[in-house]
């Protein structure tokens, strides 16, 4: 390992540390001076910043023809969003979940999932494909900002007559620049460090679509394991849920939609990423709804289940670059054995937070 890949790795860190905090102190003074919700800045100006460096690194990929890269990168992204750091955020404090997610945003992250699962049928995302994708995100972001001016102008009918604003033009012109100071500091921070790891990976003769799957994913997802973790601990809690569900359809719509259009013929697609990674990605997806929906926060112990499924995704994504013996067995094991309990217990659960609720209703009615 040169001493070169050591200093971009910690410098990298150091600039994700200060940027997360710059862009959550930022997005959260600027969405209460302009009346607008944490959540809607963490699904918008925080996910689809902390997004950027998918979106550069699966663009490169897609003009270059790496397109195990390109896929690898977003469906490992996604997979580390979920499990990975809301499974840290919330062992560091448990996150709240707000009503808006539970009913709009997560129900299209699932739908989004699965219409990428069905677009990859044929094994390639074509341009048609990615101009589909494209348009996806403009329709949401487009959903996205009404919902943020309807709740501007209620907040505004709200406020007592002759009271002035909560901030300044000034103020909002210092919290505009320190989001855009906290976005680039991530950017270049995530950069570094998925450059020295790469290397460092492709040393040891790794596959590109195993490195697209956990080294640059997990690299590219950086700025959302900073910013969602800072947030948490701050306090902002929407934020910090709504990035990474922002994240995963900036993922999927735009940074793919933009890879399958740059891709020279599209994006080919690997039939084990479509026999298995993209599967699973939607079962962590569908997994989130229930949980949210029952509790309305995701608990410590809940973060807890969701890292130990990251670190027996992570534990299979080895075996299967080692073509070790014991591979079959433990997808074996996982496919028979733990994920439908996973699911059944998900799915009882849900059951019973219906039952609950109704008689509740039926009680107080």
């Amino acid at each position: 390992m040169a001493a070169t890949d050591v200093l971009l790795f910690v410098t990298g860190l150091a600039f994700l540390i200060g940027g997360a905090e710059l862009l959550v102190r930022g997005a959260s003074r600027l969405a209460a001076g302009f009346g607008i919700s944490p959540l809607i800045i963490g699904l918008t100006v925080v996910a689809f910043g902390t997004g950027s460096p998918e979106l550069a690194v699966a663009g490169r990929a897609a003009i270059a023809g790496q397109s195990d890269i390109a896929i690898g990168n977003v469906v490992g992204s996604n997979i580390f969003n979920t499990l990975f750091i809301l499974g840290i955020s919330s062992l560091v404090v448990p996150l709240i979940v707000h009503d808006q997610l539970v009913r709009l945003d997560v129900p299209i992250m699932i739908l989004v999932s699965g219409a990428l699962f069905f677009l990859c049928m044929d094994l390639r995302i074509s341009g048609v494909e990615g101009a589909i994708l494209v348009a996806g995100i403009v329709a949401y972001t487009t959903l996205l900002v009404q919902l943020g001016r309807r709740q501007h102008d209620r907040n505004v009918l709200a406020r007592p007559e002759g009271v002035d604003p909560p901030a300044s033009s000034r103020a909002w012109i210092l919290h505009s620049v320190t989001v855009v100071a906290g976005l680039a500091l991530l950017i270049a921070g995530a950069n570094w460090l998925v450059r020295s790891a790469t290397a460092i990976a492709q040393g040891f003769g790794v596959s590109e679509l195993v490195i697209g799957l956990t080294v640059i994913a997990a690299g590219t997802s950086l700025p959302e394991v900073a910013t969602s973790v800072v947030a948490g601990i701050r306090g902002e809690r929407d934020i910090a849920v709504g990035n990474v569900v922002g994240s995963n359809i900036y993922n999927i719509l735009a940074v793919l939609g933009v890879a399958g259009l740059l891709a020279p013929g599209g994006l080919a697609v690997a039939p084990s990423v479509y026999r298995f990674d993209l599967p699973f990605m939607v079962v962590v997806a569908v997994a989130c709804l229930p949980i949210f929906f029952v509790h309305g926060r995701l608990s410590r112990w809940e973060g807890a289940i969701f890292l130990l499924y990251w670190c027996a995704y992570t534990a299979y994504l080895i075996l299967r670059a080692a073509e070790h013996d014991a591979l079959t067995q433990f997808g074996h094991v996982m496919t028979l054995y733990v994920i439908p309990l996973t699911v059944i217990t998900l799915v009882a659960t849900l059951a019973h937070a219906l039952r609950r609720k109704a008689v509740a209703r039926r009680t107080n009615g």
